[in-house]
């Protein structure tokens, strides 16, 4: 006698794939039924109201603001010009004579800029009050035109 061909596995999945399909039609059929296709155009509406909230009842004419196109700012706001003095004060907090760099450290916002050696007029030594001007660097703010402090 010839056994059978088909194993307990093989069965096995069968039995889930004829489920899934099963399900996979009862979900069809139950979208079928509950379908919203064919409702009037006035129950599909949606509006909002003064609040930004969604409702189901249009706006009330009397509560609608005027709105002048010409008032709305797409971009951002220009800033009035303010004076900035170009040259800034600090002092050298590290200079390295070797390596041709440093930095110095703005007295009015602290923070520290880098100096190269080509940036300045005269020699500096750490501790040495100068005057400066910055520009942007790859890295940061960089002193150009560093001269020192007259005393």
């Amino acid at each position: 006698m010839g056994r059978s061909l088909e194993t307990f596995s093989k069965k096995e999945r069968e039995k889930k794939k004829f489920k899934k399909q099963q399900d996979k039609k009862e979900k069809a059929e139950e979208r079928k039924a509950n379908s919203d296709k064919g409702k009037d155009l006035e129950s599909m509406m949606a509006y909002i109201d003064e609040h930004g909230n969604i409702t189901s009842t249009p706006p009330d004419p009397s509560k609608k603001r005027k709105v002048i196109a010409d008032d709305i700012q797409i971009s951002v706001p220009k800033q009035e010009a303010i004076f900035v003095d170009p040259f800034r004060k600090g002092s050298v907090t590290f200079f390295n004579e070797s390596k041709g760099f440093g930095f110095i450290q703005d007295l009015v916002s602290q923070e520290s800029v880098f100096v190269h050696v080509n940036a300045l007029s005269e020699p500096v030594q750490e501790g040495d009050k100068v005057t400066f001007e910055t520009e942007q660097g790859q890295k940061g703010l960089n002193a150009v035109r560093v001269k020192k402090a007259v005393k």
